[in-house]
């Protein structure tokens, strides 16, 4: 599989695309994660625009399986978060044919 951006990458693309120090760049990017946990930790979901949408989801407890052993375990319920792709997104990555 082939390995993305890495977080520096990431920082310098942004801050010569913007014409920002890579130090802007980088405190954008920090503000962006920071918002983006907080509204969603307080109001179940973050929208960025023209990329998708983080949602606060609760997952029901369950049963599974011990993949050595195969033996049936409880697994708890809990709070987790899901991101979904917009629309338009993904279409430009994989368009229909």
């Amino acid at each position: 599989m082939a390995a993305g951006l890495t977080k520096t990458q990431l920082i310098r693309l942004l801050a010569e695309k913007n014409e920002l120090s890579n130090k802007q760049a980088a405190a954008f990017l920090e503000a962006l994660a920071d918002t983006a946990i907080k509204e969603t930790k307080k109001n179940g979901i973050f929208v960025v625009p023209g990329l998708g949408r983080l949602k606060k989801v609760h997952r029901k407890a369950r049963v599974g399986r011990n993949p050595q052993t195969g033996e049936p375990i409880q697994i708890k319920a809990k709070t987790t978060a899901k991101f979904y792709l917009a629309k338009a997104a993904k279409d430009a990555i994989a368009p229909k044919k």
